[in-house]
């Protein structure tokens, strides 16, 4: 099957900035996310992808088409809910919707059917005709997603859908997305800076850090330590083949440890470095955050013991101990610190 977005050797510059650095990127059907902190470059792929911007190097394929020679054809067969409250204050919600459903090419009949419709799917049905002025963030948000979805898309770009909910609201809005995209077969690209939200609704990722990319795939690939991603390319073996993906990457239980941290050290309490130095020496990955050690290892039972002495021998006290599966979030924020 043909991916649904393509690139090779995309760069986008501006000026002396390079905001997308040769980017090869494939993303299959259903629900990808696309995530990165904020200026890691997600925004403007997303205008790349659309052809609202004409990259400075590489090719680019979305549904087959080039988006800058086929944007027109393209943009008929796509929506894009943008991160920026761009909607007019004084219109209607359901003739904001219709109209844009229109400008896609749907008849004005059809259109306004299809925007009262959107509008119900996302819980506005009886808030249609308010304007979108006197509407809260939540139900602006849920007026970007009925439009983008209005004219049947078989692909749509989400921005930042849930930024500025609270966190009832964001889970919400992510179910609603997710719900959409199973049952109506619709494509997603969903950009966010909270890998919580891409691992909870996505399939597939690509992580992006300051416009290079960092991991393009499955999330489970990424789990299991199967991508290539930013650091495992240099840690090539001698012999050409691939040395591993990340270091925390994998399905595996971990620790966390957190300690009593003591700043300076005594005869009887010695410091949280020391006990991650010990860590290390028996040959266990570690993540610190503070007094805080993230620990993988490949036996649960053997890393137990590795901490019973790490912690006996150096005197230093526990707050507290507990098993952990370590999360997107873990797995990207390793790779973006090598």
């Amino acid at each position: 099957m043909l991916p649904i977005i393509d690139t090779v050797g995309l760069t986008q510059r501006f000026g002396s900035i390079v905001a997308l650095n040769s980017l090869n990127i494939s993303v299959p059907e259903g629900m990808t996310g696309l995530v990165g902190a904020n200026g890691a470059g997600k925004t403007t792929l997303i205008n790349v992808l659309l052809g609202l911007r004409v990259p400075n190097a590489g090719t680019v394929s979305v549904l087959g088409c080039d988006p800058i020679t086929e944007g027109f054809k393209l943009r008929l067969q796509v929506g894009l809910a943008p991160e920026r409250n761009v909607l007019p204050n004084d219109m209607r919600a359901v003739d904001f919707v219709r109209h844009l459903a229109e400008m896609r090419g749907i008849p004005r009949k059809e259109a306004r059917t299809r925007a009262s419709d959107a509008l119900w799917l996302v819980g506005l049905g009886e808030e249609r005709l308010r304007e979108l002025g006197t509407m809260s963030t939540g139900q602006r948000q849920r007026v970007k997603l009925a439009q983008a979805v209005a004219s049947d898309p078989k692909l749509v770009f989400l921005d930042e859908p849930t930024d500025g909910l609270d966190p009832v609201q964001r889970r919400e809005m992510l179910d609603l997305i997710y719900k959409m995209s199973s049952e109506f077969n619709i494509n997603v690209l969903l950009a966010s800076h909270v890998l919580e939200e891409i691992e909870r609704v996505c399939d597939n990722i690509v992580a992006l850090d300051a416009g290079n990319l960092v991991a393009c795939g499955t999330i489970d690939d990424l789990a299991a330590g199967n991508l290539v991603v930013r650091g495992a390319i240099d840690d090539l073996a001698a012999d050409g083949t691939d040395a591993g993906g990340t270091d925390l990457a994998g399905d595996t239980e971990g620790i966390v440890l957190e300690l009593v941290d003591i700043e300076t050290s005594s005869d009887t309490f010695d410091s949280v470095e020391t006990v991650e130095a010990a860590l290390r020496e028996s040959g266990l990955e570690v993540r610190r955050k503070g007094a805080v050690l993230n620990i993988k290892g490949s036996e649960l039972g053997g890393m137990y013991d590795h901490v019973r002495d790490a912690v006996a021998d150096s005197g230093a006290r526990i707050h507290r101990l507990e098993k952990k599966r370590f999360s997107l979030d873990d797995i990207y924020a390793n790779i973006v610190d090598e």
